[in-house]
């Protein structure tokens, strides 16, 4: 008889088609290592899931969570490096193309065949999830799992701010949307030497604003009902900010984006919006501004991230609203749906 688990399992593409299941244990291949989770963060993506509002294919039935640090239980017999009792973190990309060009570059997180925790596999809203060795990294002695478990959206917003985008020491950076994309976002363009960071939201957005102040920002935008294009064109020599992360879940922040950028400089979307956009490109080549797409993350960048999460100087406290049992995991959605809090963190 299979042994079993208690699992967040979304079981259909209709709203609120998510609920406590029980489960089997996975089993695990040569090459697979099974985790005992310890914290799962919540993610914007299993919100969406949730509310039956995402915009990508998802393999129903299908256990949520892919934001998530745990302790080794099994490993696989051709699993080097890694042994019971390790405590880990691991990568999202859970399956992929074993002839894939990206795999060579080390760019898989690119790579269309990509399948991810969460929705193309089972993740890991539960007691335990299994995951190739391959996605592993060790989580420094001295840093609590809970923090490490958001790991992953704080290399979100490396890949976004600090590979992806150029900052000088003393340039301005905009950052559009205070989720927890956009919130590590600007806690990045700090780290980088930015020299005044900008966060807008909307009035609905108070509490997460109050948290960009947390992380460094400078000045926050929105909670009063500010003109964020009016507040640029006053803003030191009016000609705009050097760098915009556009981290907002809707199209039309573009818009905003090519208003407040200066000339010549660079705009960085790492925001869904697969809404149309409606609006004419033109500012992009009159300005000669750099638009860049960024999306996930790869192996370095997850040791990078891991290495500041333990110096401490990358601080996620602020974001953690809740740290709660997977059977309070509907009270920590609508937490967060609501924007009382910025993150909730589940112990399966």
């Amino acid at each position: 008889m299979a042994i079993t688990m208690m699992a967040l399992v979304n079981f259909s593409s209709q709203p609120h088609s998510v609920e406590l299941r029980e489960v089997p244990v996975p089993e695990i291949g040569e090459d697979d290592v099974l985790l005992r989770v310890h914290a799962v963060s919540i993610c914007g993506s299993d919100l969406h899931q949730y509310a039956g509002t995402h915009s990508w294919k998802v393999n129903y039935p299908v256990v949520l969570g892919h934001e998530f640090a745990g302790v080794v239980a099994r490993v696989g017999g051709r699993v080097p490096g890694f042994e019971e009792g390790a405590r880990v973190v691991s990568e999202t990309a859970a399956r992929l193309p074993a002839d894939s060009p990206y795999l060579r570059r080390g760019l898989y997180n690119l790579d269309p065949g990509r399948l991810g925790f969460g929705y193309g596999v089972d993740g890991a809203m539960a007691a335990y999830v299994k995951a190739p060795a391959r996605c592993l990294h060790h989580v420094p002695a001295h840093l609590a799992l809970e923090k490490a478990a958001l790991t992953e959206p704080c290399c979100v917003a490396y890949n976004a701010v600090c590979v992806h985008s150029h900052i000088r020491p003393g340039d301005t950076v905009a950052v559009l949307g205070p989720g927890p994309i956009g919130l590590l976002c600007a806690a990045m363009a700090k780290l980088c030497g930015a020299g005044q960071v900008v966060v807008a939201g909307l009035a609905a957005d108070a509490q997460r604003l109050d948290v960009a102040r947390a992380l460094g920002a400078d000045t926050v935008l929105g909670a009063q009902g500010e003109d964020v294009a009016a507040w640029f064109k006053a803003f030191g020599d009016g000609y705009g900010c050097d760098l915009v992360i556009d981290a907002a879940g809707v199209s039309a922040t573009l818009k905003l984006a090519l208003e407040i950028v200066r000339p010549a400089g660079q705009i960085t979307k790492v925001g869904w919006g697969p809404q149309p956009l409606n609006f004419s490109l033109d500012a992009l080549v009159q300005k000669a501004v750099r638009l860049q797409g960024s999306f996930s993350h790869n192996w370095p960048m997850w040791e990078k991230v891991l290495a500041l999460l333990a110096s401490g100087r990358i601080d996620v406290t602020p974001l953690m609203g809740c740290v709660s049992p997977l059977e309070e995991w509907q009270h920590a959605f609508v937490q967060m749906r609501t924007g009382a809090i910025v993150k909730g963190v589940l112990q399966p």
